[in-house]
This record gives structure tokens, C-alpha cells and sequence, in this order.
């Protein structure tokens, strides 16, 4: 009886590390174990490699789980200079940071420190203040009173007024720029930037914008704890994500990707290498907007724990209720579209949701749910379909290509249940 135990034993151990690779992110089936045909998810790699045999793209990684499984995972190209692409490469995630830090506002939530409809002053009182731009004259902005505070709730949903001085050619964009909001410390772009009016009343207009990057000091102020310390302890050790953070240690930078953009020779050139990157070593500036590094595998664990209705493996980090609440869209109908590059899409807490799949052109499921980051990197998730998608390169201009559309496509049709 106990040679039969063992030889049991054996098998399911084994049975187990067969179905689960180290760096996977997640265990592995079969397509068609979970509903895809393998088939049609072969049509996925020639597309993507069409891009690094032409000299568009340097190199990237492809990944999709279904029902919690992986049942592709490619990698394309160089991550570097005559380095392949690896499984395991660290990708400067960019704005994909913002649903992370979403979810550590919504921890603080359920713990009850805040109610989403609080002014935002009533915990940084800097913001107590804070005007609305009306106009420039005599090249001065003239300012009046906000229509009502900004909210918790405007942070999270991009309603607050704010904006980003990036990319806008506004006055107060403007102002942002002149006032060099990223290079101190959260505290010290909070204070600057409760100096500069805000672009519109609270709650009237959809506009991407700093607002995580507050709610990034919003976590340090209730929780008492740096953001990179909050994040590592309530999030990224929890769900295992060991390669996540806001800079890439000195023993793996072998791994982190250099960052591609345009040569003036029409090709591909580096323009940021790992070993002299900002993100080679640890920040002032903890961005809780743009500022993690991460891989497909860590990603995906994050992804797949939103999708599990914020569970992964009997770890907790959300209530069902609460995942369902931050995954809906929460802007009226008179906000909409939110974008030109995000047709049939709405916005929750902290992702853009799909609210109507045929002015969205692509196919999809309503309720789906995804960010993305100016490094063109891209996720998805569709609760209907229990269906995760994760693509990742390090090139700008962002979108220069349609590759996450592409990809998006490439995944759904392979559907055959």
C-alpha cells in the first residue's frame, strides 16, 4: 500500500511541474484543454515576426492564458543589441503602473480609510485651493472657482481637472512643464502642482492625466508608507510578481530591454540602454502613473488575479465586489468616447472598459477590460471570455504600429468552444 502512495504521489508531482514552467507566470495547458485551437493561435507568431524581419520593431513578447491557463507565450526579436528576446525580459511597463496603483487605492478603500466621494483636500490639503483656467490674458491664466472639489472618485476615473504636460499644447500643459513636476519627490510634485489651475471643472471632462501619479501620494499619505513599500508588500509579494518594481537591481539587468525608437535612416535604433537607463537604479520620483518595471509573467499574474475577481492561488487581495465595481464603466454617457484611440470604450477604476463592441472595430466582449503604456505595452481582459492578453516591446512613438490591434484579433479568432 505505501509503494502505491508514493508511486501516486510521484505522478502528481510530476503531473504538476508538467503543467507548470518556472517564468510561465501561470500553469500551461493545451489550447484546446481550454476552448482555443492551436491552429489558429499559430497565425499569431508570423504576424508579430513580420515586424522584427522588416526592421520595425526590435523584438517583443506575446502571451495569452484562458480559464488561468497559459496557452501561448512567444518571444520575438532582440531585447537588445545581438541579445535575443528572453522569457524572462523586464519591460519599462510605463502607464500600466496606473492599474496597479488603482488597486492599491482600492485596498486602502476596503479597509475603510476613505469614501470615493471625498474631496481630495481632505487629505491633501494642498489641493484645498486649487482653481479652474478660464483664459489667457496679457499672458496670464485667469482662474475661477471650481464648479465643486475633486473627488477620490475624479482621481481614479480621470475626471479631475487635471492633465498631463506631455503631451497637450494647452497654457496650463504649459505650466506643468515649466514647473518640472517629475523631478523631486510625490510631496514635492503635489505641492507644484497645487500651484497650476486646473484644465477643466471636475467631473465635466474625460482627460488622461497625473491624477495616479496623486493617488500614487494618496497611498503614501493614508497608508503611512512609501509607495514602492506599499506596493511590494500588498501587492507585488503577494501575487509572486518577484520582477516587479520601480527599477531593475544590478543582478538583473542582463534581462531588462533596451528601449527602441525611429532612426533617421527610416529603421530602428536604441535610444535608451538598460545599464544607463533612470531605471537602473532606485527613483526620487515614485510614479504611481508611469514608473514600474515588470514582466510578461509577473504581469500576467496581476491580470489574471483582476480577472479571478481579485484572488490568485487562495490569495486575496480585493473583494469580488469590489473588482466587479472597479472594472465597470463609471463616466456618464455625455463623457463618451473618452478617446479617438479608444473607439467603444468607457473608463473605471483605473482601465478602460469595453462598452461597445462594434464602435470599438475590433472584436471583443463587452465589459472587457485594459491599459496600456506609451512603450507600447498592452494587456487585456475579458471576464466573459476568462480570457488574458499581454504584449510587450520597448519602442516609441506609441501606436506607430497597429500591433496591439493586430494581436487583439489574432487572440479571439483562435476561440473555438
Amino acid at each position: 500500500m505505501k509503494s502505491i502512495y508514493k508511486t501516486a504521489m510521484v505522478f502528481l508531482i510530476l503531473f504538476f511541474l508538467a503543467q507548470f514552467v518556472p517564468g510561465q507566470g501561470l500553469p500551461t495547458a493545451k489550447p484546446e484543454e481550454v476552448g482555443l485551437s492551436s491552429k489558429r493561435l499559430d497565425r499569431i507568431k508570423p504576424i508579430m515576426q513580420s515586424y522584427i524581419d522588416q526592421g520595425k520593431l526590435p523584438g517583443l513578447i506575446t502571451m495569452v492564458a484562458r480559464f488561468g491557463k497559459v496557452v501561448h507565450f512567444e518571444t520575438y526579436g532582440l531585447m537588445d543589441t545581438n541579445k535575443q528576446m528572453q522569457l524572462d525580459a523586464i519591460f519599462q511597463i510605463a502607464s500600466m503602473t496606473k492599474p496597479v496603483t488603482s488597486v492599491a487605492v482600492m485596498i486602502l478603500y476596503e479597509e475603510g480609510h476613505f469614501q470615493l466621494d471625498d474631496p481630495v483636500s481632505k487629505y491633501i490639503p494642498e489641493f484645498k485651493n486649487i482653481k479652474v483656467f478660464s483664459k489667457m490674458e496679457n499672458n496670464e491664466p485667469i482662474v475661477v472657482e471650481p464648479k465643486r472639489p475633486m473627488t477620490i472618485h475624479d482621481l481614479l476615473t480621470h475626471t479631475s481637472g487635471l492633465t498631463y504636460g506631455i503631451f497637450g499644447d494647452t497654457p496650463v500643459d504649459a505650466l506643468y512643464r515649466k514647473a518640472g513636476l517629475f523631478s523631486g519627490t510625490l510631496k514635492e510634485m503635489v505641492q507644484e502642482l497645487s500651484k497650476i489651475p486646473l484644465l477643466y471643472h471636475p467631473g465635466t471632462k474625460w482627460h488622461y492625466s497625473v491624477s495616479i501619479d496623486v493617488l500614487g501620494y494618496f497611498v503614501e499619505v493614508v497608508s503611512g508608507k512609501s509607495l514602492d513599500k506599499f506596493l511590494e508588500e500588498r501587492i507585488f509579494k503577494p501575487l509572486k510578481m518577484k520582477d516587479t518594481g520601480f527599477y531593475v537591481p544590478e543582478e538583473k539587468i542582463s534581462r531588462f530591454s533596451a528601449r527602441y525608437g525611429l532612426s533617421k535612416e527610416d529603421g530602428i535604433e536604441v535610444i535608451e540602454r538598460p545599464e544607463t537607463s533612470n531605471k537602473s537604479r532606485p527613483p526620487r520620483y515614485l510614479s504611481g502613473g508611469g514608473g514600474l518595471v515588470s514582466t510578461a509573467s509577473d504581469y500576467i499574474r496581476f491580470a489574471q488575479m483582476l480577472l479571478n475577481k481579485g484572488e490568485l492561488e487562495g490569495t486575496r487581495i480585493l473583494g469580488r465586489k469590489t473588482v466587479e465595481f472597479m472594472t465597470r464603466n463609471h463616466l456618464s454617457d455625455e463623457l463618451l468616447p473618452i478617446h479617438p484611440i479608444l473607439p467603444g470604450k468607457g473608463f473605471g477604476l483605473g482601465f478602460a472598459v469595453l462598452v461597445n463592441v462594434p464602435q470599438s472595430y475590433s472584436i471583443g466582449s463587452e465589459g472587457e477590460f485594459e491599459w496600456r503604456g506609451i512603450h507600447n505595452t498592452f494587456f487585456w481582459v475579458d471576464p466573459e471570455e476568462e480570457l488574458v492578453m499581454i504584449l510587450m516591446t520597448q519602442f516609441t512613438p506609441y501606436l506607430h504600429y497597429p500591433i496591439n490591434k493586430e494581436f487583439k484579433v489574432l487572440t479571439y479568432q483562435a476561440i473555438i468552444d
